[in-house]
């Protein structure tokens, strides 16, 4: 699975940086850069020139950062003609290490990707965290 990280400014160079912290470098990890001046064309002309060089068979998972951006309705225009193209929105750290893992060890099926994630653990709040524990103490009196 080839893994397209794509986003406004240079978010997605500084996401595959952090990444590349913990895994080391990143395979078939390529990223996108959506700067002031470019258009959702120009986004699609990076999106087809990038995907061209992949097997033709490849999957392919594109994360971008917000939905209804420009990074996703290019994506969105390209993925409409290649059934092989999913599209995640909600770029993280967290999500994409959780994406790096299940792709390193096996476990994931690209068509229920989504659905794997451990999407409610990547926001916390710590005061409701606090007062969880708080509660478990008092119950435990």
């Amino acid at each position: 699975m080839e893994i397209i990280l794509a986003a406004h400014g240079n978010l997605s160079v500084e996401m595959k940086n952090t990444a590349e912290m913990i895994f080391g470098k990143l395979k078939e990890c390529s990223i996108i850069t959506f700067i002031p001046g470019e258009n959702t064309e120009t986004l699609k002309t990076k999106f087809n020139e990038l995907i061209n060089n992949f097997n033709k068979d490849e999957k392919i998972l594109i994360i971008v950062d917000l939905f209804g951006g420009s990074p996703y309705n290019a994506a969105f225009e390209v993925a409409m003609k290649n059934n092989n193209i999913e599209i995640l929105t909600g770029l993280s750290v967290p999500m994409l290490l959780d994406i790096l893992v299940q792709r390193e060890s096996g476990t994931y099926a690209f068509e229920n990707l989504f659905d794997s994630l451990n999407k409610e653990e990547y926001i916390r709040s710590f005061r409701k965290m606090l007062k969880e524990i708080e509660n478990d103490d008092e119950e435990e009196l």
